[in-house]
């Protein structure tokens, strides 16, 4: 075995930077029928997807830097299946996050960071902008509503198929990141996206709705 003596300090420093764990919740809105099934890895309804992903922080840290209660929605057209990659995106910023935040969060999803993180973003093949924006979103179990100040504007109720009336779940899907964890599923009553400086504006309403909870950690 060889043993390497190095700076401890400065090694803690690195492994710092480049560390992360993010938990809350995974909110995705799209244009496929009810359910998505790009959630479960297959293909799109109608070949491509006009979706957005919103990734609510309700605690977390990355580089160090505390990012809890904050938000960031990927506006996303996926030309395929969502696996293979080549996603054309639009990143919103929650507005209420300081520089140092909105760096560790584009960090952290752009990939920079490493970990699962880098994965998920190596599925997009051109991010056309970056804003910040005021963001609202008041989801539970893919009930609510979620707004991003003048560029998206989504309100969704949940399936409640269960003859108890329980919302209908899905639990092992490509995207789960939460293991044993259920992903809610409903329809969006209004979706919009406006966004036509970016070549983004759509409207898909009674549509996918699923949320599920979401963490991802990576410590170098």
């Amino acid at each position: 075995m060889n043993i390497t003596t190095t700076n401890t300090a400065a090694t803690d420093t690195a492994t710092a930077d480049a560390s992360y764990r993010l938990e809350g919740t995974m909110l995705e809105l799209c244009s496929c029928a009810v359910s998505c099934p790009c959630f479960i890895g297959e293909d799109p309804d109608r070949g491509e997807c006009f979706g957005v992903i919103t990734f609510h922080l309700e605690k977390g840290e990355a580089r160090g830097v505390d990012v809890s209660g904050l938000s960031l929605i990927n506006v996303a057209h996926i030309p395929g299946n969502a696996l293979a990659g080549g996603w054309r995106s639009v990143l919103l910023v929650d507005s209420r996050a300081d520089d140092a935040q909105a760096e560790a969060l584009l960090d952290a999803f752009g990939g920079k960071l490493g970990g699962p993180l880098a994965d998920l973003a190596s599925l997009v093949g051109e991010v056309v902008a970056v804003e910040r924006v005021p963001i609202t979103h008041e989801a539970s179990e893919a009930s609510g509503r979620l707004e991003a100040e003048g560029m998206v504007e989504a309100e969704f109720a949940p399936i409640q198929s269960s003859p108890d009336g329980s919302t209908a779940t899905l639990y092992g899907s490509a995207f789960t990141t939460v293991k044993g964890a259920p992903a809610y599923l409903g329809k969006s009553v209004r979706y919009r996206v406006t966004l036509p400086q970016h070549g983004m504006a759509w409207s898909f309403d009674g549509h996918n709705a699923i949320q599920t909870p979401w963490m991802m950690e990576h410590r170098p």
